[in-house]
């Protein structure tokens, strides 16, 4: 039976049998044991489902990773310590030395990072284009070794709302797979893969966990990319991987099992981001009152935006589903029923009249995270973006006097009393 997505945030990836434990287990163990060596051999044969090493699998994590799956749509999912840690396996898990990749500009100034400088001291090179590149500007920026697309849903902090059908479109049309994170509207607001993106990646650091509690992350595979129809530019998926007795994912697995079953073997295996069984259940709570608390969230920006569009003391506010938006069109094309609670805002004066703002705050803290359930804020050019030039800056989004509000869920007129305050 096919339930809602407020059904699946408190019921999918764990179901107790009988006499079972109604909360999902801790498994907290790096081991497990066999009776046998052949029991063990087949595990790191991948002939047999099981664990054997907590770095690679462990249940309580798979049953989280299975409830993010089911939320998202998808055939197989997997945690990672972070957020950062998700978007490099899923980009890495196609890419390698001598790939290339294209991705929005607009995206969380980590991410820009982890593949502007990280990766391509990798061997990895890559395009930035704008998120608002029509067709052709998308086409343009491809090359023969081009192996992705990436891009984000709601881009923190810049809130520019990607165009998931025409970068899929694109995307596919290379024959490569769109890459999207999905952390800022999560699952209960958009499903990316209904649009056409192949693989879903989540800080669930964020509104997933929704109480600052643990640094996790999350990647999805729609299941729906077919990788031998393009076995030439994927070699790693369709070809034998050596270091496995000659498996070739795609063909053992599948085009629903052949990503994650590869990113797990593979990646986790020498990489070893794993996220902590601990962290998953409370990752798991979080995920519970996901529906409730997004929707809290995204009322309170709706309600604090539409206060800042009309203080004499406000720049410009940028709020995807605030009427006027850039992007209005396209957050109600996507998200029909909501986004985030996340406003970005630039106070007049510029730069140290943001600063001057955010030290008069009272309720509202001034940290490095978004998307919890207290409310928060910081000015990104010098925090979260601050590896940035002025240049890349300016390209992303986000000028050097913005100020990144993520509202909680706390009373909205508290929230507005509380800038207004401080604006004042």
């Amino acid at each position: 039976m096919s339930y809602k997505i407020n059904t699946k945030c408190v019921q999918s990836g764990y179901t107790p049998k009988n006499g079972e434990p109604r909360e999902i287990p801790i498994y907290q163990s790096t081991t497990f044991k066999y009776d046998t060596s052949e029991d063990m051999g087949k595990l790191f044969d991948l002939e047999a489902a099981g664990y054997f090493y907590s770095r690679l699998q462990n249940p309580t994590c798979d049953l989280v990773a299975a409830k993010i799956t089911e939320l998202e749509g998808g055939t197989a999912g997997m945690l990672t310590s972070s957020g950062q840690a998700a978007n490099l396996f899923a980009i890495f898990n196609v890419c390698e030395a001598g790939s290339h990749l294209v991705a929005s500009s607009s995206i969380y100034g980590g991410t820009f990072n982890l593949i502007a400088v990280t990766m391509k001291k990798m061997g990895i090179d890559v395009t930035f284009v704008s998120p608002d590149a029509s067709e052709d500007e998308l086409n343009a920026a491809f090359r023969d070794n081009t192996r992705a697309m990436f891009g984000e849903t709601i881009a923190n902090p810049a809130l520019t709302v990607l165009d998931i059908e025409k970068f899929a479109k694109v995307a596919h049309a290379h024959g490569v797979p769109l890459i999207i994170d999905n952390t800022f509207p999560t699952p209960v607001h958009c499903r990316p893969i209904e649009w056409g993106a192949d693989i879903v990646t989540h800080s669930t650091t964020k509104y997933m966990d929704g109480h600052g509690s643990c640094v996790g992350g999350a990647v999805v595979d729609s299941g729906k990319f077919d990788w031998m129809a393009h076995a030439d530019k994927f070699p790693g998926l369709c070809t034998p991987d050596e270091s496995y007795h000659g498996i070739v994912y795609a063909e053992k697995f599948g085009q629903g099992g052949a990503f994650i079953t590869k990113a797990t073997a593979q990646l986790m295996r020498d990489l070893g981001c794993a996220q902590s069984p601990q962290s998953a259940y409370y990752l798991n709570l979080g995920l519970e009152s996901l529906h409730l608390r997004i929707a809290r969230h995204y009322e309170n920006g709706l309600a604090l935006a539409k206060f800042l569009n009309d203080h004499p003391k406000v720049k410009t506010v940028t709020f995807p589903h605030l009427e006027g938006d850039k992007y209005y069109e396209l957050a109600k094309k996507y998200m029909p029923d909501g986004g985030c609670g996340v406003v970005s805002f630039e106070v007049e004066g510029g730069r140290p009249a943001a600063e001057a703002f955010m030290k008069k705050l009272r309720l509202i803290a001034i940290e490095t995270h978004v998307a919890d359930a207290r409310s928060c804020c910081l000015n990104p050019a010098t925090s979260t973006h601050r590896q940035l030039t002025d240049e890349q800056l300016e390209a992303a989004g986000i000028p050097a006097g913005l100020i990144r509000l993520s509202c909680g869920i706390e009373d909205a007129e508290d929230l507005i009393v509380d800038v207004a305050q401080a604006l004042e």
